[in-house]
């Protein structure tokens, strides 16, 4: 051989190869095109929730260069909004996208990875999970359940809700019909309420006609396109009882460990990366939409009486602590979940807490 045809010849070879480790390199050796379904427990193209189950899709096909396809189902279209975990566990379906508390039926330690009421904010439950023990014991509460949890998005401070009556004190809860999930529920009913658990579609009819004295969705961006304004009274705050919500992404376990690694890794990165886009979301739009409700709707803003707020946390630890006495999983999250907020809340004290404290007196707030 020629050396000018040798060097020809070894050039092309060389170009291929780096092409192969360069262009899409995790790819090169895949079989065969991966299709998941994914269901949810959100009303179709509802900001944040479902159009992140959209984007995570989305990033996940990109990321694999078309490999792998997630169709995203909204709650309904394919099974019930809360049929999603059933489907995921039995694998009807892959993946699922919800909250956690929607499940405590069926795992009473699931609650506390959503939200736990006067627990972490949305910068302590990431830590929790990322820097603590919380990602850990989340996968071991749902590997009975032949599923792999993953945090997904968090709406950050939730509103306290929409009432169409004054809560003026810890009496006024009794008898009061609610939506309100997960523990957050639990306290209201300690307090004398009456849950009623719905659908996000639901809501709004719910409250219309009666059929609910009052309800806690999300915040200001999520009520202002529900509507609740035009059929409550009062809008209250803060939300005591979701001071941090996470949503989450589930996948059937089976389906995930028979993924490529890179496949896996790209849904680990994709979820934990719609995390952060949705709380910035949240952060960014809340505002804009909380004035538009005062200036434009004249929504009358009232804060929770203090004395209301310290009787609610009171009943708030009774409720944390019964409940994980009745259920062995429970206690061991329950109390993880106690040390990690005392390790975590006194640098918060020093930190986040007085730095708020400064500016606070920046801005003014009607109501």
């Amino acid at each position: 051989m020629k050396r000018r045809d040798f060097l020809k010849k070894a050039g092309v070879g060389a170009a291929a190869a780096a092409a192969a480790t360069t262009v899409n390199a995790p790819f090169v050796h895949a079989k065969k095109k991966i299709k998941w379904k994914m269901v949810t427990t959100w009303p179709p193209k509802l900001p944040y929730l479902q159009t992140g189950a959209v984007r995570l899709a989305k990033r996940v096909e990109e990321m694999s260069g078309g490999q792998f396809k997630i169709r995203v189902y909204a709650g309904g279209e394919l099974v019930p909004p809360f049929g999603s975990f059933e489907a995921v566990s039995k694998g009807t379906v892959q993946a699922g996208s919800g909250a956690a508390y929607y499940w405590a039926g069926k795992a009473p330690a699931s609650q506390w990875f959503a939200a736990v009421p006067f627990g972490l904010n949305a910068v302590g439950m990431a830590a929790w999970f990322w820097g603590g023990d919380g990602l850990k014991l989340w996968e071991e509460v749902y590997a009975p359940f032949n599923l792999v949890p993953r945090p997904a998005g968090n709406t950050g401070v939730q509103m306290g809700g929409w009432f169409n009556k004054k809560i003026n004190s810890i009496d006024d809860f009794k008898g009061l019909k609610m939506r309100i999930p997960g523990l957050g529920g639990k306290v209201l009913a300690k307090a004398g309420g009456t849950v009623v658990l719905t659908p996000g579609g639901e809501i709004f009819t719910n409250l219309e006609r009666g059929v609910i004295d009052a309800t806690e969705w999300v915040g200001p961006l999520h009520d202002y396109i529900m509507g609740f304004y035009k059929v409550a009274k009062y809008y209250y705050y803060p939300g005591w009882h979701e001071p941090g919500t996470v949503l989450e992404n589930f996948f059937n376990k089976k389906a995930y460990d028979a993924l490529p690694k890179e496949f896996q890794l790209m849904l680990d990165v994709a979820t934990a990366e719609t995390y952060n886009w949705m709380l910035s979301g949240f952060n960014a739009d809340n505002g804009a939409a909380l004035e538009k409700l005062i200036s434009k709707h004249k929504v009358n803003l009232v804060r929770f009486p203090a004395k209301v707020l310290d009787q609610l946390r009171v009943l708030a630890g009774e409720t944390l602590d019964e409940i994980a006495a009745q259920d062995k999983m429970a206690a061991k999250v329950h109390t993880n979940f106690k040390k990690f907020q005392k390790q975590v809340g006194i640098w918060g004290q020093v930190s986040e807490k007085a730095y708020y404290d400064v500016i606070a007196k920046k801005y003014s707030l009607k109501g």
